[in-house]
């Protein structure tokens, strides 16, 4: 059986939900930059400048679905599901615009202080994501992002603001979103762009030092200012499989894995892994990490690991003659044992037990599901509704994997909170037809719409299953209640 206090709920994103990208004071960030369409991966991989771009291009985030002035609407539909919390995530240039003031701006602070109190009006628990690849423009102009050591003191600024504007009424917060994906996307993940005279491995572990000591720093800080609340790291999961037992499979896959970890085990266990030593001494990568540095990530570990499943993945030394297009930004080579989602991503309710129980093995630290969902192109049907049963069924495979990881394996789980609660840009092709929401907004990969919400049948059955704690998790029951 799953606990009574386990938090059911959904997940959100500010620059995926909030819009009004100027509205409040609120400065430019880097996912104001990434433009609709063809220019958006290279400029998230780094590759290219947000600034070479053609005028004239539709920036996803500017609009977004306009959570800005629909809260109390959106908040509302939460609490008709019955939701224990929500997770969002607060733009950090909606607090401090460029990210230089030395006061906070006091209409973004508001505007999060009214969010927090609708919540918690309908005692909804808010699980709040401190950035959520979300970094100020004025940032990165001045120091090139997380290139810079002196991201840490402004981190730390930001953080403590939010720590003492919100005591007693955050109890969980969240330090980076998918900290790993800086490897992959470091401009989506953390506004970092890659010279054409830089090493990239040396950029992206420099940046990944100084976000790590700022979580560390963060999390320190919280524990000074609010003992009863508690600091999480965030990871993008899903276990690397060996294609084959091929030895070399195997051991690709293990380094794959291995990668994926390096933040988490720095930020959980408080020192960095010999590999990852043993690759900066091979590569020349020089971190110039300080004594204080070391003492600050040991003593300062999370206090749960958060972390995202969407699907698995399979590594194969010899790629060649292989599908590759695995749709998602780690990277590997296409399972032939598992079926696929419309954007090709592999669909393994039993991957997200294994990747539970990886996670689980390695930290020894509760565990809080943030993100798990189907990404799929809906449709309103001629009876204007949503009939989303492909999304209920992988939602329902997903969740008896979690529980039987729960009540069959031992694990201690803190809540889930799927991807998403509503519809909303998607983060990798800054689209609005790959739906994840539970409530569909009226709006398309052009900008164009009404933003009416409207629930979808996954609505309706997500309802059912945080009335029985988990114990219907039958697709078709839901009829039955509407």
């Amino acid at each position: 059986m799953i606990h009574k206090e386990f938090l059911w709920g959904g997940a959100s994103a500010a620059n995926q939900i909030e819009g009004a990208y100027l509205e409040g004071n609120k400065g430019l960030s880097n996912i104001d930059l990434l433009p609709y369409g063809e220019y958006r991966l290279p400029i998230a991989r780094g590759e290219r400048k947000y600034s070479d771009v053609p005028e004239g291009l539709y920036y996803p985030s500017h609009e977004a679905i306009d959570f800005y002035h629909h809260y109390k609407e959106d908040i509302a539909l939460l609490a008709e599901m019955g939701f224990k919390c929500f997770r969002f995530s607060i733009a950090w240039s909606r607090i401090f615009p460029t990210g230089l003031e030395e006061k906070p701006n006091e209409e973004g602070l508001l505007f999060y202080e009214n969010v927090i109190n609708e919540l918690l009006r309908y005692n909804i628990e808010p699980i709040v994501t401190i950035c959520h690849f979300n970094v100020p423009k004025g940032l990165m102009d001045e120091f090139g992002s997380w290139k810079s050591r002196q991201m840490i003191d402004r981190y730390e600024k930001y953080a403590v603001t939010l720590f003492n504007r919100f005591k007693g009424k955050v109890k969980y917060w969240i330090s980076f979103n998918e900290i790993n994906m800086l490897l992959h996307k470091p401009f989506t993940a953390a506004g970092v762009s890659i010279d054409e005279n830089e090493k990239r491995n040396q950029v992206i572990f420099t940046a990944a030092h100084h976000m790590l000591v700022a979580s560390a720093l963060a999390t320190k800080r919280l524990r000074e200012i609010d003992p009863d609340a508690q600091m999480g790291c965030m990871l993008a999961a899903g276990e690397y499989y060996p294609y084959s037992c091929d030895p070399e499979d195997v051991r690709v896959a293990q380094m794959a894995n291995q990668e994926t970890f390096f933040f988490i085990d720095v930020q959980a266990r408080g020192e960095y892994p010999r590999w990852v030593i043993k690759k900066f001494e091979r590569e020349n990568i020089h971190l110039n990490v300080t004594d204080e540095e070391i003492q600050l990530l040991k003593e300062n570990t999370v206090d749960y690991i958060s972390f995202s499943y969407y699907a698995s993945r399979t590594s194969k030394a010899n790629t060649e003659g292989v599908d590759t297009n695995t749709g998602n930004a780690a990277g590997g080579v296409v399972n032939p044992h598992l079926s696929r989602s419309e954007w090709g991503w592999m669909i393994d309710p039993m991957g997200f037990r294994i990747t539970i129980n990886s996670i689980w093995d390695r930290y020894q630290k509760p565990l809080f599901i943030v993100e798990n969902g189907l990404g799929a192109r809906d449709k309103v049907e001629v009876d204007g509704k949503i009939h989303d049963q492909y999304r209920i069924a992988y939602l329902s495979a997903h969740i008896r994997a979690f529980k039987e990881a729960i009540e069959e394996d031992g694990i201690p789980i803190l809540g889930y909170t799927l991807w998403s609660a509503i519809d909303l840009v998607s983060s990798s092709e800054g689209q609005m037809e790959k739906r994840y929401g539970l409530i569909y907004v009226d709006k398309d990969d052009q900008g164009n719409g009404s933003l009416r919400r409207m629930k979808k049948d996954s609505f309706y059955w997500y309802k059912k299953v945080i009335e029985t704690n988990g114990e219907d998790l039958d697709p078709d029951n839901f009829h039955k209640s509407k």
